[in-house]
């Protein structure tokens, strides 16, 4: 079997290495067309075409392990009737993330399991005019889980450090990052909606370092997918996670009781927050990152709030 191009970032000339896109399917438009044959026609014609490419290998993988023809042929498909039928995701805001060059989506995270990035991730990718990748930066967590880590390496997702954050930018990617950590997602119920700290801000430190906007972006409706009513600290502690979740639903339902709850989501982008006027070591000023990373989490706290006050129903919105 022929191995898989290894295609780095940056080119010998500086340039980035750009592989060929391949967007997301678009939703069955044989159903409103009326041929749904031909529909299913095309969708096993380019799964086959997916296979070939695999066996001649044929497709390109980044130097983080990215590789978006796996992307969009195996993990994106079977989160569409999540997104679209489960959850009813609407966004908003999609036109202040640019079509091209790097930027970093900064968005709250809760849920007690990480839905909500991967269905911003989706967001991006189905419904921005360019069909962007979100490059996601994960916790380590993440990436030392079997199975689990493999296919978020080739999601393009990479650890949550500084180093890889502006690699990434520099060469242009969109990256998007959930600086509450393990303290947003797993968060009690009765905190929904109220974000935790930020972290050091280590992500303006990495935008001001690139000189690339920040995109604040606020999500409604995953706080209310497992709602946290308690924590097994033993079992926790025995598995090595940073919580073992007790939800109205789990562990009393058994594999049931992990079926996320279909509540109405909303994805907000917000206007960029440029970071290129403020010179070289701008990142070395410990005040401005503090006042960057409290507008950024002021300006998602606020249309947070916003957006429930406007939302009428958690399942109907």
């Amino acid at each position: 079997m022929a191995e898989a191009r290894v295609i780095p970032l940056h080119g010998p000339d500086g340039e980035r290495s750009r592989p060929r896109p391949r967007a997301v399917p678009d939703p069955e438009p044989g159903s409103e067309s009326g041929a749904p044959a031909a529909e299913w026609e095309r969708r096993l014609a380019d799964l086959l075409a997916f296979v070939r490419r695999r066996i001649e290998g044929d497709y390109q993988v980044d130097e983080f392990g990215f590789d978006p023809d796996l992307t969009d042929h195996v993990i994106m498909p079977p989160l569409r009737p999540l997104y679209e039928k489960w959850f009813r995701v609407e966004t908003i805001g999609l036109h202040h993330v640019p079509a091209e060059g790097g930027a970093l989506i900064v968005a709250n995270h809760s849920g007690t399991l990480p839905l909500d990035s991967v269905m911003t991730a989706y967001a991006v990718r189905a419904e921005h005019p360019a069909h962007r990748h979100l490059r996601m930066l994960g916790a380590d967590l993440v990436f030392r889980t079997p199975v689990l880590g493999a296919l978020a390496r080739k999601s393009g997702q990479t650890l949550a450090c500084n180093p890889d954050a502006e690699r990434l930018l520099r060469s242009g990617e969109l990256v998007g990052v959930w600086p509450e950590g393990f303290k947003g997602i797993g968060k009690p119920f009765k905190d929904r909606y109220k974000l935790q700290r930020f972290g050091r801000g280590g992500f303006v430190s990495a935008a001001l370092n690139t000189g690339v906007p920040i995109i604040p972006c606020s999500i409604v409706g995953a706080e209310e997918i497992y709602p946290k009513i308690g924590d097994l600290k033993a079992l926790a502690r025995l598995f090595g996670f940073p919580y073992f979740p007790i939800t109205p639903l789990f562990p009393w339902l058994g594999p049931l009781g992990a079926i996320p709850l279909p509540s109405k989501w909303y994805i907000e982008f917000g206007e960029p927050i440029t970071t290129d006027g403020y010179g070289e070591h701008a990142a070395d000023d410990p005040m401005l990152v503090f006042n960057l990373t409290d507008q950024v989490r002021e300006t998602i706290q606020q249309t947070l709030y916003r957006l429930l006050i406007q939302r009428r129903n958690v399942f109907l919105g």
